[in-house]
C-alpha cells in the first residue's frame, strides 16, 4: 500500500505490509523517519500562550496614550502627579492575572498523559511514547487504547472503534484489514495491528485542530464600544493636544517666556492632566474588574472562563447549538427495559416477562434470562452497551462459562454458554431475527422511537469447530426477548433547555450520530422534535442549501465537522449571536467560529483550547448562572458608562475651551485624579457589583452618548463660568483650582444619582458616601497639603455653589429628557429595565 505525496515528503524506504506485519520497522528505518521529521509529534497546547495574554492586555491604544502622558510627567520629575496611571496598571494586572490563572488551571487538566503505545519493532512488541512513534510503525491496538495516529488495519480480531470524538457517531465501527482508522478513536472491543499512515500534523485530527487553534479575540460589545471611543479620542488628540498645550504656554506668558523661565514644565503637567482626563481609563478598569469578579465567582461553581468577555457574550447569545454525544447526553447508554417479542402497542408488559428462557434453571443461581443478562453485563470484555446491563442485573450465575464469543461489529452479537442451561446470544435484531420474523417490525418501531434495541436468544449450545467456539450463530437459535437501551440525557439538561426557551433563546442540536438517536435524545431533553431530525449527510458541506437548513430546522444528525462550522457561520450571517457547546474534536471548528465556544469538562484538549468557557464538571445547569452574571455586568457597565463618557466628554470640551481662551487648566493631575475617584471611579466600582437582572439590549454606546453629551455640556459651561468669574475677581491659582474642583465634584456626585433611579438604600448610601468624601477632601489638612487646595471666600464661594446647584438642576432635566427619548426611540431598553425592577 503506497503513501500519498502529502505524507511522504522525503525519500524513505517503505517495507511491504506483509513484512511489517511480521517484524515491524527496524532501528535504521526508525532513524530514517526521525531524521526526516516523520514523527508523531503533537501540538498539545490547550490554551493561549502567556505571551499572547500579555500582548492582549498590554498593547492597546488606551495604554499607549496613558503611557505617553505618564512618561511626560515622569520626565519633568513630578512623581506625585502620576496617580492617573494606577487605573491603567490595575487594568493590565487584573486582566492578565485572571486569564493567566485560567490558563494554568486548564494546562493542569491537560497534564494527564495517555499511556505509551505498543509498537512492533525488530520483531518485538515494545512500549513507545506517543510522540516517538514514526510513519509506518506497526502498532498493536487492544481494548481501551486510543489510536495514536491515522493508520490502516493490517490484522483484525473483532476490532471495534469508537470514532465519536471525530465524527460524533456513537455506534461502534468494526474494522477489517485494509480499513482506515483515525487518530483519537478509541478501541472498545477486540484487537488488531495497524500501520501508521499519517503522523503528527498530517493526521486528520491534527488538521482539524490546526485551523481551530488559530487564535481570534472574542467580540465584546463593551470592549468594542470603549475601543471605539478611545479611537475617536486618539484621532482627535493631535489637534486637541496642540490646542491645550498652546493655551497653557500662552497662559504662562507665551512660548518664549515659558521656555526661558522654565514655566513650560507646569504648562506641560497641566496639559497632561487635561489629556489624561479625556481617556476613560476608569471605564476600562471597571469592566476588567467586573469580568474578573464574575470569573472568580463562576470558578467556584466549576465554570472556567478562558477569556474575560465570555461572560458578557453568553448574556448576549440568542441561539445555542448543542452537540449530542457527551454534551446533551452523558455518552454511552443506560438500560431501559426488557420486552416480549410479541409486544403490541398499549399492552401492559409487566406480566409478560416470563419468556421460555425463564424455565431454564441452574440450581442455586439466578435463573434464565436474568442470569444471562447479568453475565453479559459483568463480562470484563463487555462493550459499553452490554456493560449498561450490570446495574439492573447484578446477580451473576455462579457457574463458569463453558464457552464465550466476544461482541464485534462484524458479528453484531456476543454469546455465552453454561453447562446444563445451553447458550445465550445477545445481539442486534438484524443479526438474530430472521427476515420473516414478525418481531422485526416491532424492533423497527422501537428503534424509530430512539431506543437502542437488542435481542436475547437461546440455543442448546454454541457452534464449535475443532473443539473451539466458532464465530457463527448457533443452530436451533430461538429469540426470546427484546432488551432496550436509551441515551443517558444529562439529568440537568431538560430544566436548562427549558430555561433558555423561557429567555427567548433558540436551541439547535448538531450531532454526527444517527438522526433517529439524535431526535430521541432531543425529545428526552424536552425539545420539540415532531418533524424529526434532519439527516445532514444528504446536505452539501457548504452553500445556501445548508445555510437554509440550519436556519429553518432545529435537530440534525450525521453532521460533519465542516458542516457544523458552516451551519454556525450561516446562523451568524443572519445577525444571530451563536453559542456552541461540544466535547469532541469534531466540534472544535464550530466552537472556534461561534461567538461563544463552550467545552465540556471531559472534552478533547483541542476542543478546550478553542473554547472561551469550560464547564469543568460538564453540568449544563451552570449556564443560567453564567447568563445571570453576564446580564448583571452588561446592565451595570451601561450605567457606569453614562458617568465615564460624561467625564470624558466634558474633559475634552473643557480642555479645548480653556486652550482657545488661553486660560490655565484649573486642575493638577493629582486634583483631577481625586475628582475622578469621587464622581466616577469609587461609585462605579460599587455600581458594577450591584444585582441587575435586566435583559441584554444592543446599542448601549448610542444610549450612553445620548445621555453623556448634554450632561458634559452642562458641566463644562459651569466650570468655564467658575474659572472666568474667578479670573475677573483676581482670585489666586489655588482658589481657582479649589473652586473648580468643588463645583465639579458637586455636579459629578449628583450625576451619579441620575443612574441610580429609582433610589434604593444602597444607592442613597453610595451618593451620601461620595459627598462625605468630598467634605473630608476639602477639610482635612493633609488633603489640603497634598492637593494644594485653598478654599475661596465671600462672593466667589457663593457664586461657585450657586452655579453648581444650577448645574445639578440641569442634569436632572437632562435625565428626564433622556428617559423620554428612550421611550420613543428604544422602548425595548425601557421594557427590559422595567422587567428588571419587577424582578
Amino acid at each position: 500500500m503506497s503513501h500519498t505525496a502529502s505524507t511522504h515528503r522525503v525519500n524513505v524506504s517503505v517495507p511491504p505490509d506483509s513484512v511489517l506485519e511480521v517484524g515491524g520497522l527496524n532501528n535504521q528505518q526508525v532513524a530514517e523517519r526521525q531524521i526526516a521529521g516523520l514523527v508523531n509529534t503533537q501540538n498539545n497546547a490547550t490554551s493561549r500562550s502567556t505571551a499572547t495574554i500579555i500582548r492582549s492586555h498590554l498593547f492597546t491604544m488606551f495604554n499607549l496614550v496613558l503611557g505617553l502622558c505618564g512618561l511626560a510627567v515622569i520626565l519633568v520629575g513630578s512623581w506625585l502627579d502620576t496617580l492617573f496611571l494606577l487605573a491603567a496598571i490595575a487594568n493590565v494586572v487584573i486582566g492578565f492575572t485572571q486569564e493567566f490563572s485560567a490558563k494554568r488551571q486548564l494546562d493542569r487538566i491537560a497534564l494527564l498523559r495517555r499511556d505509551p503505545a505498543t509498537a512492533l519493532r525488530d520483531g518485538k512488541l515494545v512500549p513507545v511514547g506517543l510522540d516517538e512513534l514514526v510513519l509506518d510503525d506497526v502498532v498493536l491496538l487492544k481494548r481501551g487504547d486510543q489510536v495514536p495516529a491515522d493508520a490502516v488495519v493490517l490484522t483484525s480480531d473483532g476490532l471495534d472503534l469508537d470514532e465519536s470524538l471525530l465524527t460524533g457517531e456513537n455506534d461502534p465501527v468494526g474494522k477489517q484489514p485494509g480499513d482506515g482508522v483515525l487518530s483519537a478513536s478509541s478501541v472498545i472491543g477486540g484487537s488488531g495491528r495497524v500501520r501508521l499512515t499519517a503522523v503528527g500534523a498530517a493526521s486528520r485530527a491534527a488538521k482539524i485542530t490546526a485551523e481551530a487553534r488559530q487564535f481570534t479575540t472574542i467580540h465584546s460589545e463593551l470592549r468594542t464600544g470603549m475601543e471605539r471611543v478611545v479611537t475617536w479620542i486618539t484621532w482627535a488628540l493631535v489637534p486637541i493636544i496642540a490646542i491645550v498645550l498652546n493655551g497653557q504656554m500662552q497662559a504662562a506668558g507665551g512660548w518664549q517666556l515659558a521656555l526661558d523661565s522654565g514655566a513650560w514644565r507646569d504648562a506641560l503637567i497641566t496639559s497632561v492632566s487635561s489629556v489624561a482626563a479625556m481617556i476613560p481609563q476608569g471605564l476600562a478598569l471597571m469592566t476588567t474588574i467586573s469580568f474578573a469578579v464574575a470569573s472568580v465567582k463562576l470558578a467556584r461553581t466549576e465554570v472556567l472562563i478562558q477569556e474575560q468577555p465570555a461572560v458578557e457574550m453568553l448574556a448576549r447569545v440568542d441561539t445555542v447549538c448543542f452537540d449530542k454525544t457527551g454534551t446533551l447526553t452523558e455518552g454511552g447508554v443506560a438500560f431501559n427495559s426488557v420486552l416480549p417479542l410479541d409486544l403490541s402497542p398499549g399492552e401492559d408488559v409487566g406480566t409478560r416477562l416470563t419468556a421460555e428462557g425463564q424455565s431454564i434453571s441452574v440450581p442455586g443461581t439466578v435463573t434464565g434470562w436474568q442470569g444471562a443478562l447479568a453475565w453479559f453485563g459483568a463480562d470484563e470484555n463487555a462493550n459499553p452497551t452490554a456493560a449498561a446491563l450490570h446495574p439492573a442485573f447484578g446477580e451473576v450465575p455462579a457457574l463458569a462459562a463453558t464457552g464465550t464469543l466476544p461482541f464485534s461489529s462484524a458479528l453484531r452479537f456476543s454469546a455465552v454458554e453454561f453447562t446444563g442451561t445451553g447458550a445465550w446470544v445477545l445481539g442486534a435484531p438484524e443479526a438474530l431475527l430472521p427476515v420473516e420474523h414478525p418481531a422485526r417490525q416491532t424492533a423497527e418501531h422501537l428503534a424509530t422511537s430512539g431506543l437502542r434495541t437488542m435481542v436475547l436468544a437461546h440455543a442448546p449450545a454454541l457452534a464449535r469447530e475443532e473443539g473451539k467456539v466458532s464465530p457463527v450463530l448457533p443452530s436451533q437459535l430461538t429469540p426470546q426477548l427484546f432488551v432496550t437501551f436509551r441515551e443517558q440525557v444529562r439529568a440537568e439538561a431538560p430544566a436548562t433547555l427549558a430555561y433558555f426557551r423561557e429567555q427567548g433563546i433558540d436551541l439547535k442540536v448538531f450531532s454526527g450520530d444517527n438522526p433517529r438517536t439524535v431526535a430521541a435524545a432531543a425529545r428526552l431533553a424536552g425539545m420539540d422534535v415532531t418533524s424529526g431530525a434532519v439527516d445532514a449527510s444528504a446536505l452539501p458541506e457548504t452553500g445556501e442549501k445548508l445555510a437554509q437548513a440550519a436556519i429553518n430546522n432545529s435537530v440534525f444528525g450525521r453532521v460533519s465537522p465542516e458542516q457544523k462550522k458552516n451551519m454556525v457561520l450561516a446562523l451568524k450571517s443572519q445577525g444571530r449571536t451563536v453559542a456552541m457547546t461540544g466535547d469532541g474534536i469534531n466540534d472544535a471548528l464550530a466552537l472556534k467560529y461561534a461567538d461563544l465556544g463552550i467545552a465540556m469538562g471531559n472534552a478533547a484538549p483541542a476542543t478546550k483550547a478553542v473554547s472561551r468557557l469550560i464547564l469543568l464538571d460538564g453540568r449544563f445547569d451552570r449556564l443560567p448562572g453564567v447568563l445571570a452574571e453576564g446580564r448583571k455586568i452588561i446592565a451595570n457597565i451601561e450605567r457606569v458608562t453614562n458617568l465615564f463618557l460624561t467625564k470624558t466628554t466634558f474633559a475634552i470640551l473643557l480642555g479645548i475651551t480653556l486652550g482657545l481662551l488661553c486660560w490655565n487648566f484649573p486642575f493638577l493631575p493629582r486634583q483631577y485624579s481625586t475628582a475622578d475617584l469621587l464622581i466616577v471611579g469609587g461609585p462605579a466600582f460599587l455600581l458594577t457589583m450591584l444585582p441587575n437582572t435586566r435583559h441584554y439590549v444592543s446599542g448601549f454606546l448610542q444610549r450612553a452618548l445620548h445621555f453623556a453629551l448634554p450632561a458634559a455640556l452642562v458641566i463644562t459651561c459651569v466650570l468655564v463660568f467658575v474659572n472666568g468669574y474667578g479670573r475677573t475677581q483676581g482670585e489666586s491659582t489655588m482658589h481657582l483650582q479649589t473652586a473648580t474642583f468643588s463645583a465639579l465634584a458637586l455636579m459629578g456626585i449628583y450625576n451619579i444619582s441620575t443612574v441610580l433611579r429609582p433610589f434604593k438604600l444602597v444607592g442613597l448610601a453610595i451618593v451620601g458616601g461620595m459627598y462625605a468624601g468630598l467634605i473630608l477632601v476639602l477639610l482635612l489638612p493633609p488633603s489640603l497639603w497634598y492637593h494644594q487646595f485653598s478654599m475661596p471666600q465671600g462672593t466667589y464661594l457663593l457664586a461657585t455653589l450657586a452655579s453648581a446647584v444650577l448645574g445639578c438642576f440641569l442634569l436632572e432635566v437632562n435625565l428626564r429628557l433622556h428617559r423620554a427619548w428612550l421611550r420613543a426611540k428604544h422602548p425595548e431598553a425601557v421594557e427590559a429595565a422595567d422587567k428588571a425592577q419587577i424582578h
